[in-house]
């Protein structure tokens, strides 16, 4: 299980994306420990894209599937 610095270290977000994600998180009053759920579901979607960085898309995805799984 990964700590919160290697969430951040490994979690590398485009700065569009980061800037959707804590924006999200404010507006929505959301914990750290859902930010940091957020950024691992979208890492982990970015790694089945192929891709580098997260992107605001894979942000959006996680959105929507941890919504559907712990709501």
């Amino acid at each position: 299980m990964l700590g919160t610095k290697e969430i951040e270290s490994y979690c590398e977000a485009a700065e569009a994306g980061l800037t959707l994600l804590k924006t999200a998180i404010s507006r929505l009053n959301l914990s750290a420990r859902a930010y940091h759920r957020i950024l691992k579901v979208a890492r982990t979607i970015c790694d089945l894209t192929e891709e580098t960085n997260i992107q605001p898309t894979h942000i959006v995805e996680a959105f929507s599937i941890t919504d559907t799984i712990y709501n």
